[in-house]
């Protein structure tokens, strides 16, 4: 697809968000339509066997994480649009085609061309890029599977390989519920410690708590602890999606009760480990834990974090520890909250000190009902673009012409989310 084939409803779509935008809002308006047209004219990539592969943006590689984020708005225009509707079936198709080839990895080659990290010392094949196991990976491929169906209608993703990948998810979540039983291991020869796991590649010691393990961050950055909360919040609520989609779409009772079985021991993993106290001695929602008492309290930039639970749909935006946890991570007792003269929000361990992340301020806005501070959001990522009218992975919030990434398609998608959202123009679920 090229900049002169952009789908009409995406054009009209486009021109309707400049009109709402209208003068006050003009720069909205102008890296909307600089964003929202990106994904398709520049990452997407059909395949010859109907599927949908997916560029990150400036790597040459499909992340199962990123690929979902970055055409999760066009849901809203694939209600009428029937031929996005397919290309987001066919990345669905892809993404599990992935899955089925291992689902401890996060990121895919086109073709199986040996790209990517193939040193690492993990289980690799040529269809790896990268071999982090992340349980988001696994959750947002059933998420989109799930949006599309309950914005269109659709229901072609849901074939054979997508009944094979999900029954491999429950595995998987299974077996990392214990990790000292899990065949998962591994290794890079890096001197960044965030990129390898510690003892022998299995990662810091932890305990079984219901909950199920992740070597990685959303961020591909190592967990300090083995369970990482907001993950196994978005997995309490794609067990969900799959109760409803083998219940409704495709009857198998067995599938039925694994899921249930497992979001019930996940949950009360989450309620019984997965919360600490913050400085003032108030209930909050830690980052990682290892079930023998060691906790984080901090947030990542990227998706899922804590901020994003209600936008997962894990917690309404009013629940009392969710706003304790908000208030107390987008302060300074998150190590990663950053504050300067251009900027505030959230960042990362991946990144360098100071440098907040686009995604990270746009779920802010997004899981709040304040209109104004969506405002001041909205217009502080236009105002740090760098000039260039898209989003990055991350700029300085003291000068913010320094950034990370200049093509961040993810990133993108999030800001025209943020847009969208503020219309009051979302994506069922």
């Amino acid at each position: 697809m090229t900049k002169n084939n952009i789908p009409n409803s995406v054009k009209d779509f486009m021109d309707k968000i400049t009109q709402l935008c209208g003068e006050e809002h003009a720069g909205w308006a102008e890296n909307f339509r600089a964003a929202f047209a990106n994904t398709l004219t520049t990452t997407v990539r059909k395949q010859a066997d109907g599927t949908t592969f997916l560029l990150t943006g400036d790597i040459p590689a499909m992340w199962l994480r990123d690929s979902t984020a970055q055409v999760r708005p066009y849901l809203v225009l694939a209600k009428e649009d029937h031929e996005l509707a397919d290309m987001i079936a066919g990345l669905v198709q892809r993404q599990f085609f992935y899955i089925n080839i291992d689902p401890y990895a996060n990121a895919f080659n086109e073709t199986a061309n040996n790209a990517g990290h193939q040193s690492d010392h993990t289980t690799m094949n040529p269809w790896i890029w990268e071999r982090k196991y992340e349980i988001d990976s696994l959750c947002y491929p059933v998420q989109l599977a799930y949006l599309l169906f309950k914005n269109t209608g659709y229901t072609k993703q849901f074939d054979d390989n997508f009944i094979a990948g999900v029954k491999k998810i429950l595995e998987v979540f299974i077996t990392e519920q214990d990790h000292n039983t899990s065949p998962y291991t591994f290794e890079r020869d890096t001197t960044r410690l965030e990129d390898t796991l510690p003892n022998n590649g299995n990662g810091s010691p932890v305990k079984p708590t219901g909950m199920t393990w992740s070597g990685f961050r959303p961020s591909d950055d190592a967990c300090r602890y083995g369970y990482l909360v907001p993950s196994n919040m978005f997995a309490v609520v794609i067990l969900g999606y799959i109760e409803e989609i083998f219940t409704d779409i495709l009857p198998n009772n067995q599938v039925v009760k694994t899921a249930t079985k497992l979001k019930k021991e996940i949950e009360q993993g989450i309620q019984e480990y997965g919360q600490t106290e913050n400085q003032s001695g108030e209930n909050v929602y830690a980052y990682e834990v290892d079930g023998l008492g060691n906790a984080s309290i901090m947030d990542d930039s990227n998706i899922p974090n804590l901020l994003s639970a209600p936008y997962l749909g894990y917690v309404s935006e009013q629940d009392s520890v969710y706003q304790m946890t908000r208030k107390t991570i987008l302060s300074k007792e998150n190590p990663y909250f950053y504050e300067g003269q251009y900027a505030r929000g959230i960042g990362s361990s991946h990144t360098p000190e100071n440098y907040v992340w686009p995604i990270a301020l746009a779920m802010e806005g997004m899981t709040t009902k304040d209109k104004a501070e969506k405002e001041r959001i909205l217009d502080s990522l236009v105002t740090n673009d760098g000039g260039t009218h898209l989003m990055h992975e991350g700029f300085d919030v003291n000068d913010p012409n320094q950034y990370t990434r200049e093509w961040f398609s993810w990133a993108n998608m999030m800001f025209c989310e943020l847009v969208m959202d503020y219309f009051d123009l979302r994506v069922e679920r």
